[in-house]
């Protein structure tokens, strides 16, 4: 008796749906498996990091909080990875979606209103869009990997971060320390329950998916990006233009990251420092890809990948986990759903043996 992999003819719904639950139950139980070959209770690790958070109700706005901008950023990497296009450097973009709504709050002085507010969000939108049209240039007219460009362009948006907040843009009353001055209370996002930490970014964050389903679903747009990642022959036949699909991809994934930074500015951080990559625009991508690249998909993805992050912080204090765990269970679940991949597009046939002496 043999296995074989056999293509099928489409691919497998049941498969879709059922390889992302099966990657987060697999990594759960290796989880658990490593925890006790190093001594630590790793039931209790386990538990801690993907049922903690979701069990005690006064964790949940912690992982909204943290889901947003995951959700937000992963929605438009899905649009350029259903084309083919992949921006490897959303974490460079949301940082200078912030710093672009920072310049507009900073010029604006203390005394702005909503107006002003909603320009700085604007103008997170164009800075990411803006940093992500270097790689766009770069692939449509020199056809340079957009993958190593928009890579390294997010080592140059730390760079720039890194001169302006210790530089020009330094909180003169931080006691030397290299971040911008404290947003005042006008320029910040209203906070939607009294008492906790949740801002108007997570209902944002919540509303976007359904705004992308609609958008990839029912418009001609959602059906360009489609034919060109999967039938880019065809895409030409059709009369849609590859390199401006290149650049719609490419704009919209900056635009969302930078839209994710400047909600993260005003919302969240309130001020940016060096500490303000947060690993979202790396992480976004796992949650692209266990989310299927579908807009809902996303959603439910950036709150499990939320949950993760929640829990590593709730586990280090109860069975002092390293701070990296979170990562490297966020790096198994994209191991697994990657790896099962194959599963979608083949299935596994039993090829019995013959019996000794029987005709070939």
């Amino acid at each position: 008796m043999r296995l074989k992999l056999e293509k099928r003819p489409a691919p497998s719904t049941f498969m879709l749906i059922a390889t992302p639950i099966a990657s987060v139950l697999l990594t759960m139980l290796i989880g658990m498996i490593v925890f006790d070959a190093i001594g630590i209770n790793g039931q209790r690790a386990v538990v801690d990091i993907f049922l903690t958070p979701v069990l005690a109700s006064y964790k949940w706005q912690d992982v909204a909080v943290k889901a947003a901008p995951l959700i937000i950023i992963a929605l438009g990497l899905s649009i350029g990875n259903r084309a083919q296009i992949w921006n490897i450097g959303a974490e460079g973009q949301y940082v200078l979606g912030a710093l672009f709504a920072a310049a507009v709050g900073l010029y604006a002085g203390p005394d702005a209103g909503a107006a002003t507010l909603i320009l700085m969000i604007l103008a997170g939108i164009i800075g990411g869009a803006a940093w992500a049209a270097i790689p766009a240039l770069l692939k449509t007219r020199w056809d340079v990997n957009e993958i190593l460009t928009s890579l390294m362009l997010t080592y140059v948006s730390f760079q720039v971060l890194g001169f302006l907040v210790g530089g020009p843009w330094k909180d003169p009353n931080g006691r030397n320390f290299p971040a911008t001055a404290p947003l005042p209370e006008g320029l910040t996002l209203p906070i939607l329950f009294p008492g906790s930490t949740v801002h108007l970014g997570v209902a944002i964050a919540l509303i976007l998916p359904f705004l992308f389903w609609i958008l990839m679903s029912r418009s001609v747009f959602g059906f360009q990006i489609r034919v060109v990642g999967s039938a880019p022959h065809a895409a030409r036949h059709g009369g849609f233009d590859a390199k401006q699909t290149i650049w719609m991809a490419l704009l919209i994934g900056g635009g969302m990251a930078g839209l994710a930074g400047a909600l993260e500015f005003t919302g969240s951080l309130k001020a940016i420092g060096l500490g303000f990559p947060s690993g979202y625009g790396f992480t976004a991508i796992i949650v692209a890809f266990l989310g299927r690249l579908h807009p809902i998909g996303c959603l439910i993805a950036g709150i499990v990948l939320a949950i993760t992050y929640v829990g590593g912080q709730v586990a280090q204090t109860t069975v002092h986990i390293p701070n990296s765990t979170a990562g490297i269970f966020q790096a198994m679940m994209l191991f697994f759903i990657l790896a099962s991949d194959i599963l979608i597009r083949y299935r596994v046939r039993v090829i019995k043996a013959k019996p000794s002496g029987a005709q070939a």
